[in-house]
């Protein structure tokens, strides 16, 4: 649980100016909370001066002070990187996440995560997602519950475990693709696909088949997000994508002789078949632990070479 701060100033930040009724609609109106605490004002600085600088300044205050650290490390992440001071939310996260409880040890994991793909560390973005991945098979994530809370846009819904690693082997694939080992990628999105299909991560499934000069699998896939096979596909970001990946298919078609060459003197079959045995070796040891779900999943290498 969050510690609040007993040092407070003279007058709150987000006093409406009235009785207690003002004060409270107040609250409600921009969301945010009550108090005179380095957070609270830290929030109002956000929100409601949409001064992010001094909202900065506000949430070390929070942190130094114990006032509410899990909330001001992980809002103050997120302010820096909207002023794209990416590297020195990495560092803050690293530098205070021992202060924080091990329940917000997720989120902080998320908003990092996050931070790795703006700042282009991918490296450390994929081990941190693997990392992610082993949690769930130890049965560890969302607290050995099924099923989690989540938010976005102010609003609450439910997350189940199945969707969660959906979304994990997703930013896993894309982590994979700006590393251009399409091959790992491609098995991870298949692997994601059988767990929680969509249709954005099929669109990025055709992108790792067109890139491995795998014209007729990639076009299979697209056609049946167009054909609507997949959830998401009657979104039109989707369905547009899919129409201008197939687009760019038909000139790889002519020249795939020559792109399976360059390809191949990429070399990537050794370091995709090391880091394969590697994962896999270390969810082998896991397997008597696993949550339900990941009994549905045979053998990785197996599935690899189907």
């Amino acid at each position: 649980m969050e510690k609040n701060s007993k040092k407070c100033s003279s007058s709150s930040p987000t006093r409406g100016g009235g009785g207690g009724g003002e004060s409270e609609m107040f609250h409600m109106i921009h969301k945010v909370p009550s108090g005179d605490g380095p957070y609270v004002r830290a929030k109002h600085a956000q929100i409601v001066e949409k001064d992010p600088e001094a909202a900065i300044v506000w949430f070390w205050k929070a942190i130094n002070a114990g006032d509410r650290v899990d909330s001001a490390l992980k809002d103050m992440a997120v302010v820096m990187k909207q002023l794209d001071r990416t590297e020195e939310a990495v560092e803050a996260i690293k530098s205070f996440r021992g202060c924080c409880s091990k329940q917000a040890q997720e989120s902080l994991d998320n908003v990092l995560i996050d931070l790795y793909k703006k700042c282009g560390r991918v490296d450390e973005q994929i081990e941190l997602l693997r990392q992610k991945l082993r949690l769930i098979y130890q049965g560890e994530a969302f607290n050995g519950k099924p099923t989690k809370t989540a938010r976005s846009h102010g609003k609450k819904f439910q997350v189940s475990v199945k969707q969660e690693t959906s979304r994990i082997l997703g930013n896993l694939g894309w982590a994979y693709m700006q590393k251009t080992n399409y091959m790992a990628a491609e098995v991870v999105y298949r692997k994601a696909q059988m767990i929680d299909p969509d249709a954005n991560k099929a669109c990025n499934l055709g992108l790792c088949l067109i890139k491995q000069a795998r014209c007729e699998e990639a076009r299979i896939v697209l056609e049946d997000v167009l054909q609507g096979k997949f959830p998401g596909c009657e979104n039109a970001k989707s369905s547009n994508r899919a129409e201008e990946l197939l687009l760019d298919l038909q000139p790889r078609q002519r020249q795939a002789p020559h792109v399976l060459s360059n390809l191949m003197g990429l070399n990537l079959g050794d370091e995709f078949i090391n880091g394969l045995d590697q994962l896999e070796g270390k969810w082998a040891s896991l397997r008597p632990r696993r949550l339900p779900i990941f009994e549905e999943i045979s053998n990785f290498k197996d599935q690899l070479a189907c």
